[in-house]
């Protein structure tokens, strides 16, 4: 997985679970966090594609939430880095 703070790749073996306390070696931010999950989809209801999962108000600190699932995304989505390409093409001059 890697970390949605700076994009830093996390080893994790097959069968082990990231803790609710493990934080990222580069940053020091929480792992065990919505951003970094594999069910973590801001275009569906509660940003959360797991229907049973409870509401998390901060998506980038970390929860309790039990079906976490180590995601493999970089940090960011291809459609905001495609609209910031086309906003910084827009105003340079």
């Amino acid at each position: 997985m890697r970390c949605h703070a700076c994009n830093r790749e996390i080893a994790i073996a097959p069968g082990d679970r990231v803790g609710f306390h493990d934080s990222c070696e580069g940053c020091r931010r929480d792992l065990h966090v919505c951003r970094n999950c594999a069910f973590y989809d801001p275009s569906v209801y509660n940003e959360c594609r797991e229907s049973n999962a409870e509401r998390v108000s901060d998506r980038e600190r970390g929860n309790r939430c039990e079906y976490f699932a180590p995601g493999d995304r970089e940090g960011g989505s291809e459609e905001a880095g495609a609209a910031r390409d086309a906003l910084e093409a827009l105003f340079k001059k």
